[in-house]
């Protein structure tokens, strides 16, 4: 047996790439926190019932699932942080009755990835606004989603839109049973019309035809075909009008696109939904909507909405970080030259002890630590 083999979609980040992953993490809480937002760092492990929400069949299917020792109680290892700080909005930050801005970064995981080339170990970076169900909250944080991708480096976005609600109106005008509703959902994810078909064979009119016309309603004009097929339920003509305002207030800036039966995410999501896609890359680099009332299962519902990506996905076009080169000293010097190196590292220098005799480029160091007669010096470093 390897020992040193990792399982399956697992993988280290070593020294450079590190470099750029955690310089890139840091670039984007900067850019949140000059909006507003404010960062929290759940913890990797819950319960169970307060990571998935009721429902979400997908999202617990993600959860690894393990037995608590203490509690006795069922744990899980988070596959997605959205809950978790939903949760910190609802309960321990319950006493802010306006608007809430929180931010985050972390790791969770995946008991499949969710593509074969993906990590089933996402580096998940996002951001949620609470407390606002106006339309300008979503198009902060897509104005966010989108300025956070073209601070690392990624170039000609173009940015689908969806709405939750459409599919979630016309299923309840159909008075579709919850199970019907679930199957349909998925079918229409994967845009599988013949199975959607089958599934809708009896329901009632204009609603079938409706439903089966959503996996065919994507494109720019999209909007004003569905404008002209879908029934003028006041939950869809306001959705559409969502739609239509967020991508007005693009305009010049960024490609759009309109998808209707985009319901890829989580069953959380109750409104606007949006995804921003690149060439060279063959699925979303982030996504977000609008999850109003997710809060409800911790004490306070409250509209809300947000957006995350993987941090990983974006690895192979990170801006590269120079790698800063350091200051040696001797071993032996080392005792002799204590104040002196602590005086440079506090100044923010990168000073290596050199136990081996190593050379410069093994060090990562071009300069030195040496004695003068007039004191400790640094000096251009000339491998030994």
């Amino acid at each position: 047996m390897r020992n040193w083999l990792l399982p399956e979609n697992i993988a280290d980040i070593l020294p450079a790439t590190a470099r750029q992953v955690e310089s890139a993490k840091a670039a984007m809480l900067e850019r949140f926190r000059t909006y507003g937002y404010e960062l929290v760092c759940p913890p990797l492990i819950e319960y169970v019932d307060s990571l998935v929400y009721d429902g979400d069949a997908a999202l617990a299917m993600k959860t690894f699932k393990l037995d608590d020792q203490l509690s006795g109680r069922q744990l899980g290892v988070r596959a997605d942080i959205t809950p978790q700080v939903a949760r910190i909005d609802a309960h321990l930050l319950s006493s802010r009755q306006g608007v809430t801005r929180l931010c985050y970064a972390g790791s969770v995981l995946h008991t499949v990835p969710e593509s074969a080339m993906r990590s089933r170990e996402p580096l998940q970076v996002g951001a949620e606004l609470y407390g606002c169900a106006d339309i300008g909250a979503d198009q902060e944080i897509v104005a966010l989603m989108l300025a956070s991708l073209e601070g690392v480096g990624v170039s000609s976005l173009t940015l689908d839109i969806g709405h939750a609600g459409i599919f979630r109106a016309l299923a309840s005008a159909a008075a579709l049973p919850v199970r019907l509703t679930g199957e349909l959902f998925d079918v229409l994810q994967a845009k599988d019309i013949p199975s959607a078909e089958a599934l809708l064979r009896g329901v009632a009119e204009p609603y079938r035809a409706a439903l089966l016309a959503l996996p065919g309603l994507y494109g720019p004009d999209a909007l004003s075909r569905a404008a002209q097929c879908l029934p003028a339920l006041p939950a869809i003509t306001q959705a559409l009008a969502d739609m239509a305002q967020v991508a007005a207030g693009l305009t010049g800036q960024v490609a759009v696109n309109f998808d209707l039966a985009d319901l890829r995410g989580t069953a959380y999501h109750t409104g606007l939904m949006f995804a921003a896609y690149a060439p060279g890359w063959s699925d979303a680099l982030a996504r977000g909507g609008r999850y109003d009332n997710v809060g409800d299962k911790f004490g306070r519902a409250r509209p809300a909405t947000g957006f995350s990506l993987d941090l990983r996905d974006l690895i192979r076009i990170l801006p590269q970080r120079s790698l800063v080169m350091g200051i040696r000293v001797a071993a032996d010097q080392a005792q002799a030259a204590a104040v002196e190196l602590a005086a440079l590292r506090a100044a923010g220098e990168v000073v290596v002890v050199d136990y081996l005799g190593e050379s410069a480029a093994a060090l990562n160091c071009d300069r030195e630590l040496v004695w003068r007669t007039d004191g400790w010096q640094v000096a251009p470093f000339v491998s030994h």
